[in-house]
């Protein structure tokens, strides 16, 4: 949402623009004092403006409803069913997107939580404003997606011109993501969104309230060993503090993190005076424009006021950051983009100056397991690539359901919790190789980009007095022709495009072996082929498939819902012994008391779903020995999914089953694959989820 939304109309059955609102007016004053029950009155609306800098056209706003969206900075008060506890599973410091979306997830699982932010209300504008189909499928199991992916257009076009001439003029990278591209929606739509999701979860957030102290030893007043973190929340509006006892503590309050710097974890990176230009298309026909500015002495905006203002150079020449204007901004576009002129065209729905950092947290949470960090209190890095909104919905995605496996006692700390930095911090390092090789190409940047991927190497950095960190190079085109530096761009650009398109749409994320992602083994037994052609700790496919005869859909459908291990099962056609010796034993094994199933946590921790290559109406022509597995498998709760799509795009060739075996995917609450096994191989199967979680009495 860019500006106030108008006032609308549906009366002839399509949405029109009136001149007046819809929403309820107060009941005129005779009504209001009768005894019987009020009838609805809307809350009160507010305008808000949306950029701190305006043009001559005037000042944008925004309106707000402060009783739906301001949490406990509620005009009215806090509503009657918010019953804050002193003791809570997880305390959540930063109420952005990654924190909001933690407790979306959190509430999803029925994990207690508070959540905190030192804002009086939810972003008003600007900000993140695009989200990759990974997010949109992460945010699907929320049930939320799609009133994400309708906000805005999708992107479906990108254009590159240098020097005055088009480079590249072509669709945009598009997934096989049932999303396909990227979707443009602002940062504050996306946050409203988990507001409104997290109300009616019986949760609101805490205003003007700041974390002003923390230890995690259980040392505190009230400390305990069950809930060892002891937190002290400040509330700068009433003044009041309160202490609040929490099992752990995740740190989403942006790149200036407070919960970082208690934890005296090194920010490591770099950060730099470049930018570029960029467009990016918006709702209701605006436009987003990213300008590469330059503010030495002897830049076109100092250049540009010595020429308006004689004095300027007497004062040093010098172009304060903060005193750019949006005039000068559009001056320095209109260069780049001469011989055609940008004019404002409306009021500005945002506007800002920023410096781009790249950096990463040397480590994610602290020693115990106890603290995390997420989000921007993790890692920024360059716009280009709109990595910053989407990379922090894949760490709370990873972290929510660690965190509550933990807070039920489900999961063994030690072994589980870990995992969450060591898969994360590796994807944020690329965030930052990848955008800022795609930064330095368009601003023609030579600064190398920071290697960061070494943790021990950088503790050996910090401790040099001026050393640097190991820098990966980027390649610029200078002193060629104008044939040849065309053919270098033309190379570049199908060069990172290829290496990166299915990253920049959150697709390509494969996490390195832990104990929920063991070594990929392609050929487990020398006789035989594997019983999935899939790594290990990679994106789980999502093929379309069929739920009932007049239904279909994709493989996630089935995996959404609280937080929950997917023990897929490939069964072929169902039909050949061997595949249909080793679902059976896998049917059997389900109901063994010492199974995983069993010991570990059945239907609340596990949901089981059969892929069988048939149509939904063969169930009725299959033998007794195959309706017997089908039953015992339904008897534990098993879902029943039909693979009836030709050979070359069904769910076995994506997920490349063995016909002969069938085979087993265990897919990760976060929808990653954690391990692929013959259906049959129940040991192997109890061991892997033995090594990381543990029965609850």
């Amino acid at each position: 949402m860019a500006t106030k939304r108008p006032a609308f109309t549906w009366e002839n059955g399509y949405q029109a623009p009136m001149s007046t609102s819809t929403w309820p007016a107060p009941p005129p004053k005779e009504c209001a004092l009768s005894e019987e029950a009020e009838d609805y009155v809307a809350p009160p609306e507010i305008d808000l403006v949306s950029s701190p800098t305006h043009n001559h056209l005037g000042v944008n706003v925004i309106n707000s409803w402060p009783t739906i969206y301001d949490g406990t900075n509620n005009p009215h008060g806090v509503p009657a069913w918010w019953k804050p506890q002193e003791k809570v599973d997880v305390l959540i410091s930063g109420a952005g997107p990654s924190g909001l979306g933690l407790a979306v997830s959190l509430a999803r699982q029925g994990v207690s939580f508070r959540i905190i932010d030192k804002a009086p209300g939810p972003l008003v504008a600007g900000r993140a404003d695009g989200v990759q189909p990974r997010f949109l499928e992460t945010v699907a199991m929320f049930g939320l997606s799609s009133e994400i992916a309708e906000e805005g257009p999708l992107i479906d076009r990108t254009a590159f011109y240098k020097d005055g001439e088009k480079i590249l003029f072509n669709r945009s990278h598009q997934s096989d993501s049932r999303y396909r591209g990227l979707h443009v929606i602002t940062q504050s739509q996306i946050e409203r969104i988990y507001i409104r999701d997290l109300l009616r979860h019986k949760s609101i957030v805490e205003r003007s309230s700041i974390l002003s102290q923390f230890t995690t030893d259980g040392s505190g007043p009230q400390g305990s060993p069950e809930y060892p973190v002891c937190a002290t929340i400040h509330n700068e509006k009433t003044g009041i503090d309160q202490v609040v006892q929490a099992k752990f503590l995740v740190g989403t309050d942006g790149g200036s993190s407070s919960v970082r710097k208690g934890l005296n974890i090194p920010f490591d990176g770099q950060h730099s005076d470049h930018g570029c230009c960029c467009i990016i298309p918006r709702e209701d026909g605006y436009i987003r424009l990213y300008t590469q500015l330059d503010i030495s002495k002897t830049g076109p905006i100092s250049a540009s006021r010595l020429s308006k203002d004689p004095t300027f150079a007497e004062s040093g020449g010098n172009v304060d950051v903060h005193s750019i204007t949006p005039d000068e901004v559009l001056e320095q576009a209109n260069k780049i983009f001469a011989p055609y002129t940008l004019k404002f065209a409306t009021t500005l729905s945002w506007f800002s100056i920023w410096k781009i950092s790249e950096r990463v947290a040397r480590s994610y949470s602290s020693p115990d397991m106890r603290v995390h960090l997420a989000g921007d209190a993790a890692h920024i890095h360059s716009v280009l690539g709109a990595f910053g909104l989407n990379a922090s919905i894949l760490d709370i995605s990873n972290l929510a359901w660690k965190l509550g496996f933990a807070a039920k006692g489900h999961a063994k700390i030690d072994r589980l919790l870990p995992t969450y930095g060591s898969e994360r911090r590796k994807h944020a390092v690329r965030i930052i190789e990848v955008s800022g090789e795609y930064l330095r190409y368009v601003c023609g940047s030579s600064l190398a980009v920071v290697n960061l991927n070494d943790p021990d190497a950088l503790d050996k950095w910090s401790s040099t007095a001026s050393a640097t960190p190991e820098a990966i190079k980027v390649k610029h085109v200078n002193g060629f022709s104008k044939e040849e530096k065309r053919k270098k761009d033309n190379d570049f650009i199908s060069s990172f495009f290829k290496r990166n398109g299915q990253f920049l749409l959150g697709t390509d994320c494969e996490y390195d072996t832990s104990d929920i992602a063991p070594p990929t083994v392609f050929q487990p037994d020398p006789k035989q082929a594997a019983p999935l052609r899939i790594k290990n700790a990679v994106r789980a496919p999502n093929p379309r498939v069929c739920f009932q005869t007049s239904e279909t859909g994709y493989l996630y459908d089935k995996l959404n819902g609280p937080a929950r291990f997917h023990v897929v099962v490939f069964a072929s056609s169902f039909t050949g012994s061997r595949v249909l010796a080793e679902v059976r034993k896998f049917a059997s094994h389900l109901k063994d008391p010492q199974s995983f199933y069993q010991r570990l946590g059945k239907q609340s921790v596990f949901n089981v779903v059969l892929v069988v290559k048939a149509l939904p109406f063969e169930l009725e022509t299959f033998s007794d020995t195959q309706t017997e597995v089908i039953t015992s498998l339904t008897e534990s709760c098993a879902q029943i999914v039909f693979d009836d799509r030709s050979p070359d795009e069904d769910a076995h060739n994506q997920w490349g089953v063995n016909h002969h075996t069938g085979g087993l995917a265990v897919i990760r609450p976060d929808l990653w694959v954690g391990a692929t096994f013959y259906p049959g191989k129940t040991a192997e199967i109890d061991a892997y989820f033995d090594g990381f979680l543990q029965s609850v009495e």
